[in-house]
């Protein structure tokens, strides 16, 4: 039995970390793939295929992982998770491989990213469940904290990985999940044993088309309410969009009835019963939702605008932001085991709540930072953020998890998965839409100056109509839009003022004020969100309540569910 818990947990956090720094490789690693499939970033559309390329594993990840979770309580969680290895393997085969070039390219990236996420959708939503299953609950802390960290360090990790590979081959972003994905197969095929107990039910049908196609349909208006519309710099006039949102909203609100009338429903709504499931997994949520969009702002400032700034060739700025985003990373590892061990001896309340609280205030000192600043500071606050979430993540995890009957375990890992990549994903939107609505009403101004000051007035006409898209998009893949719009409208300029309004720091340096005039609203945002799931994680129990009762509570809403 001992030797079965090490290696369920080593099977387990293989798959975590190698899901989630696939979630997140791309991000960074986006430059020197847009250059690798010949696919001009400010051609029309390319917006849209940048999103796909970034949400579409998450948006997928999303909505099966709860589907996922139901069907290994009735087949078997191991069974399911040994699937999620070999299917994502293929998945990273595909991508290493994608033969075409522009926008068939493109589609390809997007098509063989969904097959990846579905085998990450077996891993993600099968790990907690098998480690539960496995440990006793005196290490179920420590054992869930590491697996929990792997998955939220992993995603910064992913940032790093992806910055490295990139700068080397573009395809090798890909590559580096194939042999790891290869041992994962084949060690947990051998090793790895069936512990869960088989539930004899049918899937829930009505419940999957009713969830999965809300789900889908709601993502994918909040993915496409983000590319510009007409004169619109958004899309959230498209009707196409507006429909999008209704639809996909009306059937996530039928969907808690569905379940109340099917016999055997997916998602088991009585787990919202127990109160540390509820307000754990919507803690969880609200700091997805905080890590995700926190991560992809800084590494928009560092790609376009620091690191540029500082000398850094546009070839190399996805490897050193890769580097610069360590503090954070580093973090994770350390206060995650840590954190699971204490809320093993002493309850997970409190230090999870500490740890979302301390991410707060990394977020709201971040505000003060210009967009010139000195590293130190930055890798302080990054340090600081990534402590929080280290803390946070793995005594919340644990606390979820032990709060459910053993039997509902796949379906309750699937649900609090599922929860979080739900806020990742919508972070995205939420935090893009900030950003852009920000720069819609300075940007202008800021390219007018700029312009003027280069003796470039005959391109403003031009330049002020650039999207803030197009706007974020070149500064994150290291392109200068003048470049561009030169070329479109036939503009002349002199010699000096082209050498000057072409130079590597001359777009990075007029963008920057317009961007961190946003950016701090979106850091206040995200300040206000964290706060709010860490008083949240403080109610997961009464606060008056010692081990006894809490040990009382749980059983007594355990035999409820049976009954």
């Amino acid at each position: 039995m001992v030797q079965e818990k090490w290696i369920a947990l080593s099977n387990t956090t293989i798959g975590m970390l190698m899901a989630t720094i696939n979630a997140s490789i791309l991000i960074i690693a986006l430059p020197p793939i847009f250059r690798g499939i010949d696919l001009n970033p400010l051609s029309h559309g390319a917006f849209a295929y940048l999103l796909w390329i970034l949400m579409g594993y998450m948006i997928v990840t999303a909505v099966l992982l709860v589907t996922i979770g139901r069907l290994s309580d009735i087949f078997g969680r191991v069974r399911l998770f040994n699937l999620g290895f070999a299917i994502f393997t293929l998945g990273s085969v595909l991508l290493y491989f994608t033969p075409g070039k522009g926008d068939t390219g493109a589609l390809e990236l997007i098509a063989f990213r969904i097959v990846q996420a579905v085998g990450g959708s077996f891993l993600m939503a099968n790990s907690y469940a098998i480690i539960t299953d496995n440990f006793p609950k005196n290490e179920r802390g420590m054992a869930l904290g590491i697996n929990a960290i792997a998955g939220t360090a992993g995603m910064s990790i992913g940032i790093v990985v992806g910055g490295i590979l990139s700068a080397i081959n573009w395809r090798y972003v890909f590559l580096v999940s194939v042999p790891v994905g290869i041992l994962g197969t084949v060690w947990s095929y051998l090793k790895l044993k069936e512990t869960s107990p088989r539930l004899k039910q049918r899937l829930d049908i009505p419940g999957n088309i009713t969830f999965g196609a809300g789900l889908i349909i709601l993502l994918i208006g909040v993915t496409y309410g983000l590319v510009p519309y007409g004169k619109s710099t958004m899309g959230w006039g498209n009707p196409y969009v507006i429909a999008a949102l209704v639809i996909g909203a009306a059937l996530l609100i039928i969907f808690p009835f569905v379940e109340r009338i099917v016999k055997n429903p997916m998602f088991r709504l009585e787990l919202f019963k127990i109160r540390g499931f509820t307000a754990g997994s919507f803690a969880g949520m609200i700091s997805g939702m905080g890590m995700m969009g926190f991560m992809f702002m800084i590494i928009l400032l560092f790609q376009g605008i620091w690191l540029p700034l500082h000398g850094y060739s546009y070839s190399s700025v996805p490897f050193w932001a890769g580097i610069f985003m360590l503090p954070m990373t580093i973090a994770m590892g350390i206060f995650g085991p840590i954190s699971g061990k204490i809320s093993d001896k002493y309850g997970s309340r409190l230090i999870a709540s500490l740890g979302l609280f301390t991410s707060a205030f990394a977020l709201i000192v971040l505000v003060l930072l210009p967009y010139n600043f000195v590293y130190i500071e930055m890798a302080i606050l990054l340090f600081i953020f990534g402590s929080g979430m280290g803390m946070f993540t793995a005594p919340n995890t644990s606390a979820v998890m032990s709060s459910v009957p053993a039997e509902t375990r796949g379906s309750a890992s699937g649900m609090l998965t599922t929860m979080r990549n739900v806020g990742t994903t919508a972070s995205m939107g939420i935090f893009f839409t900030i950003l852009i609505l920000g720069l819609t009403s300075v940007l202008p101004h800021t390219l007018s100056s700029g312009l003027s000051s280069a003796g470039a007035s005959n391109l403003i006409p031009y330049m002020t109509k650039l999207p803030p898209t197009d706007a974020i998009f070149s500064a994150l893949l290291g392109i200068n839009p003048v470049k561009e719009i030169i070329g479109l409208t036939g503009v002349t300029v002199s010699k000096s003022v082209y050498a000057t309004i072409t130079a590597r720091t001359w777009f990075p340096g007029v963008f920057a004020p317009a961007f961190m005039s946003s950016l701090h609203i979106v850091f206040y945002t995200a300040f206000g969100i964290t706060l709010a799931g860490g008083i949240l994680s403080l109610l997961r129990e009464p606060l008056w309540h010692g081990k006894a009762q809490k040990e009382k509570d749980i059983n007594s809403t355990a035999a409820k569910l049976k009954r």
